[in-house]
């Protein structure tokens, strides 16, 4: 993250004449979100970067409470659709794509632009090849579990097993 981003490099001439005066060279001029909207303050502390503190950190505590229902779950040999993966199917997925979210949003890059949209789209393909494989194992309650629950949009309200939600 650190050093002179290609990005700068790439978009140099329309930087210096869009925003005369910033410093390309220096470390904060690195943070183009918080350049572009002109805040005068240490871009670590800037909106974008305390947005992004939120979805990394939001990110990550959704991925350690999935991944430990998960990790009981596969050891038993059961499917998991307690905590996290009551109100969604795919939570560590959407964890991974707040982090990336978060990131982009802290260092935006021509290539962390580009890549967002292909790890997201990765990511949903690996989500429905993973429910194929849960359907050959677990059959009806994967089917049960799988018309309950939508597989990323979380439904929040109801946590009965009844299917019914607000």
């Amino acid at each position: 993250m650190y050093g002179y981003p290609l990005t700068i490099y790439l978009l140099s001439g329309w930087l210096t004449t869009r925003f005369p005066g910033v410093d390309f060279l220096s470390h904060d001029a690195g943070h183009l979100l918080e350049v572009m909207i002109g805040t005068k303050i240490d871009p670590h502390f800037g909106p974008f970067h305390l947005l992004s503190y939120a979805f990394i950190g939001g990110g990550f505590w959704l991925l350690s409470a999935a991944w430990t229902v998960l990790y009981q779950n596969q050891r038993n040999g059961t499917l998991a659709i307690t905590g996290a993966y009551a109100r969604m199917r795919h939570p560590q997925y959407i964890a991974f794509m707040l982090v990336m979210f978060g990131f982009l949003l802290q260092w935006p890059t021509i290539l962390t632009l580009a890549m967002f949209p292909v790890l997201c789209f990765m990511y949903v393909r690996l989500a429905m090849s993973e429910e194929r494989e849960s359907q050959r194992v677990f059959g009806v309650q994967w089917e049960s579990y799988a018309a309950r629950t939508p597989r990323f949009i979380p439904r929040f309200g109801s946590t009965s097993n009844s299917g019914v939600h607000p």
